[in-house]
């Protein structure tokens, strides 16, 4: 480099996407917008969709086998979003290739695959980060923004529902076959925000249900949270639920603090009470250029996650959604199973209590 001049601006990240489904396509989308990402290559086991997202994303280096894929490129990181029975073993061998790792929730289906993952990331020195995206979208980062300000005071009470009879099934059907259904799929977003928010879990209990005949799993639970800190929080989730207007993919919100509330209702408001009075905010997500309503929250947040993580590579800073992050959110999924299926409590070794209420809001 000449003396004087600058270096000028970072070499593009040369990423790939393994899977090519559903919701895979925001991924697609949200890395396009990225300025100094080039996902470089994708792979799927279905010939025709790995052709269709070629094309349509403009994608000339397509496989259908990763490990081909892996030993062929030179990768800066790689994108898993596929079904989590595959998470495992693709997360393993992006360790073995030294490649950074996004990879899809739920991270694993047990915790003990979890831990395997972390650790073969771990030894690999190569960041995981796990595309934990409620957490990021607009409404939740304002409502994580109030508390970090400390407005409310300490909170000592949290309610977080989703509750909704949005045909998800439609899009994955695979969502309809397994004997796990609404808390490992949505649940776990629910359980991510709620530590995000009031931090991590000494006890949960849980009640699950199953209403629709045509799926396997479970598609209402209601679950109650004691955090380490001192708060409490309900968190329900419903797949079954009919209402004159339906709010999906919204999440609702009630927050109690010692100096006065949050709650975030339908429509994208905020309503803030402290000791002066209340105001309302309107905290409805960008409606990016790909995106289309109602998913627009949900697709915003992909692009929100992604960015944050180009910044942690670029950086070397740990990801907020880290999979070491993510395994108090993977254990509070299997802690809600055990509980629903024996009926009481169940406890968890909860990390040090964390004021989670006024740590930086993420930006």
């Amino acid at each position: 480099m000449v003396h004087g001049m600058s270096a000028g601006p970072p070499a593009p990240l040369r990423g790939a996407v393994v899977g090519c489904g559903f919701f895979a396509m925001n991924q697609l989308h949200a890395w396009r917008d990225i300025a100094g990402v080039e996902i470089a290559a994708i792979c799927d086991r279905d010939p025709d969709r790995l052709s269709a997202t070629g094309e349509g994303f403009g994608i000339a280096r397509r496989y259908r086998d990763a490990a081909e894929m892996f030993a062929a490129e030179r990768l800066d990181f790689v994108d898993i979003a596929t079904t989590v029975e595959s998470h495992r073993p693709l997360v393993e061998l992006a360790a073995r290739h030294r490649v950074p790792v996004i990879c899809q929730k739920p991270l694993a289906k047990t915790l003990p695959d979890a831990r395997a993952m972390v650790d073969a990331c771990a030894e690999a020195g190569v960041p995981l980060m796990v595309h934990e995206n409620f957490r990021w979208q607009a409404p939740i980062r304002a409502v994580a923004a109030v508390l970090a300000t400390g407005r409310i005071g300490r909170p000592f009470f949290g309610r977080l529902s989703f509750r909704s009879g949005y045909d998800v099934f439609k899009g994955q059907p695979h969502l309809a076959t397994g004997e796990r259904f609404i808390i490992q799929e949505l649940g776990i977003h629910m359980l991510d925000i709620a530590r995000h928010l009031f931090g991590d879990v000494s006890g949960l209990t849980a009640r699950s249900t199953r209403i629709n005949p045509a799926i396997r799993g479970e598609d209402a639970v209601t679950m109650l949270l004691d955090h380490a800190g001192g708060a409490m929080s309900v968190v329900d989730c419903s797949y079954a639920t009919r209402r004159a207007v339906d709010s999906f993919p919204e999440t609702s919100l009630e927050i109690d603090g010692a100096f006065g509330s949050i709650h975030l209702m339908p429509g994208y408001r905020m309503v803030v009470t402290d000791r002066t009075g209340s105001e309302t905010v309107d905290v409805s997500p960008p409606l990016l250029p790909w995106a289309a309503r109602p998913w627009h929250s949900v697709q915003e947040s992909v692009l929100a996650i992604q960015s944050h993580w180009v910044d942690c590579l670029r950086s070397g800073c740990e990801p907020a959604t880290s999979g070491r992050d993510n395994l108090a959110t993977v254990a509070l999924v299997e802690a809600a199973y055990e509980s629903a299926a024996a009926g009481g409590p169940v406890f968890l070794h909860a990390r040090p209590a964390r004021a989670a209420w006024s740590s930086p809001a993420l930006h």
